[in-house]
């Protein structure tokens, strides 16, 4: 994959594969690898970059200036947007969910969004989920002006697209990869881009009411990708701790320890209840002795 634009969006890819020493893990017999994706660019890293890097190049060929997403108050989406805006010089503007955050001091996601110089733009919860409905993105392109729309998350056909590089980067190299999920455009293409023989394992970070809700999300990006399903994929659900951002103290525990153990920084948000769901699914069997499960690192702290 090549970068969309100048060279400071150039990324660093193929992203490190390394090996974590983990006796949970060995004591089953499995192998743990970390795909340190959170290395490929530092204002863009992991996902993010694969999942914007085909929409950047689309704007730019349209000649498209200007790029309208959304995202909760501590959207990774959010921040790589501004990042590339500021790069490559589009106006953005986000979609923020929560209206009670209006007025309210930015937290340090939407301060860092704002420093990049994307318009904030907040609504309430029932407004937000109308995302695409044509008559709310009129109502946006008269306040804000032209733009191109980037779903929430990146997830559309063009980044699912542009996740199947991260599957041919770990083809051979684990039995399961294993990445977080939000919208589910990176377990799309991941999966796709995976060999025979290997499994894509998403590990949803929401807490769905439809607990089949991103399943269908994931066969619908595929379809609109694709044409139709691509590779060997599933859901471990469960693990999301409350919701989007929601944290325990088991889980910064967790993390805390895993940091400490390993020396490798764990993203509270998507990265650490991956590793959290990894190590109990290791612990209850659910890898054969003698797998390799490959985590994808998707973001920083």
């Amino acid at each position: 994959m090549t970068s969309p634009g100048p060279q400071a969006l150039r990324p660093r890819l193929p992203s490190p594969l390394q090996s974590v020493d983990d006796d949970r893990f060995a004591r089953r017999g499995v192998r743990l690898l970390v795909k340190r994706d959170d290395l490929i660019h530092p204002d863009l890293p992991g996902n993010k970059w694969r999942k914007l890097a085909p929409n950047l190049r689309a704007a730019a060929e349209a000649g498209d200036r200007a790029l309208l997403t959304f995202g909760g108050a501590y959207s990774n989406h959010l921040r790589a947007t501004a990042a590339a805006g500021r790069l490559l010089g589009f106006r953005t503007v986000g979609v923020v969910r929560g209206d009670e955050l209006a007025g309210a001091p930015l937290n340090w996601s939407l301060a860092r969004c704002a420093a990049d110089g994307m318009v904030l733009h907040f609504v309430d919860r029932a407004t937000y989920r109308r995302a695409r409905d044509p008559a709310f993105l009129a109502a946006l392109r008269d306040r804000f002006g032209a733009f191109r729309l980037i779903p929430e998350g990146g997830s559309n056909a063009l980044a699912a697209r542009g996740c199947t590089e991260l599957g041919r980067e770990l083809r051979g190299r684990a039995d399961v990869v294993a990445v977080a999920c939000g919208t589910g455009g990176t377990l799309a293409g991941l999966a796709a881009g995976l060999g025979p023989g290997q499994r894509a394992l998403g590990v949803p970070v929401l807490k769905g009411g439809d607990p089949h809700f991103l399943h269908a999300a994931v066969a619908d990006l595929q379809h609109a990708a694709f044409g139709g399903p691509r590779g060997d994929w599933s859901l471990a659900a469960d693990f999301h701790f409350g919701g989007y951002a929601r944290r325990t103290p088991e889980l910064d525990a967790f993390a805390d320890a895993f940091e400490e153990r390993h020396g490798l920084p764990v993203e509270r948000v998507y990265v650490a209840k991956l590793l959290f769901a990894l190590t109990a699914l290791v612990e209850r069997g659910a890898f054969p002795p003698g797998s390799t499960v490959a985590a994808v690192v998707t973001g920083t702290p």
